[in-house]
């Protein structure tokens, strides 16, 4: 399926036990995890600081803020925050994939299930990451099957 048949292009990636799909528009770049910084009086979901191209940049652990327990994050994904940027520190990244915008609007947002708590003091600290992340969603296990199905080669 193509960008004309009605869909949008998403990153997939493996957060916890989920699979969470991030609009490419609002992602820079991929990368394997840098050293961070901890930052101290940092909400419990900023693991801290990294250097990204040269610039401090914010580290957010995406399976904390969904509610999972810590893991060990292999893969970061910098977000495009207008001039700055974030990172989101998740399990895997899977691929690329157009996803039909009628199939968009039955999956559910990535922070449906997160702490409503941990979303305002998002919103507080950065309006822009709060936009980025309401725009992520969960790829349901059924849809996330019927992905990797048509990906197979016959």
């Amino acid at each position: 399926m193509n960008r004309e048949e009605g869909g949008d292009r998403f990153l997939l990636c493996r957060i916890g036990s989920c699979i969470g799909g991030l609009a490419v528009r609002d992602v820079r770049e991929t990368m394997r995890p840098l050293p961070i910084e901890p930052l101290s009086g940092a909400p419990p979901f900023v693991l801290g600081l990294a250097i990204v191209r040269g610039f401090p940049t914010p580290v957010i652990d995406a399976g904390r803020l969904l509610g999972s327990s810590a893991a060990s994050p292999t893969r970061f994904i910098s977000l495009k925050l207008e001039e700055r940027a974030a990172v989101l520190a998740v399990d895997a990244v899977l691929d690329i994939r157009v996803l039909p915008k009628g199939i968009l609007t039955e999956t559910p947002p990535l922070l449906r299930d997160a702490d409503q708590r941990l979303v305002s003091v998002i919103g507080a600290l950065d309006a822009e990451l709060l936009v980025v992340l309401e725009a992520a969603r969960l790829v349901p296990d059924s849809l996330w099957s019927s992905i990797k199905l048509e990906k197979a080669p016959a």
